[in-house]
């Protein structure tokens, strides 16, 4: 299963640039929130339709 990493900061409105992170790995999402947001929350997301490399 592929997932992503996904953080919504609702005090952009939906469409703006900063609405939504989306992070490929759940260490980045921390990283990420560590710097700017950290009390933020980042939750897992699954990604459909994606091929997986191990099983092609």
């Amino acid at each position: 299963m592929n997932t992503v990493w996904i953080y919504v900061d609702t005090s952009k409105p939906v469409g703006d640039v900063d609405h939504l992170k989306v992070f490929a790995r759940p260490g980045l999402a921390d990283e990420w929130l560590q710097e700017n947001d950290p009390e933020g929350v980042a939750f897992e997301y699954e990604v459909m339709g994606v091929v997986d490399d191990e099983i092609g």
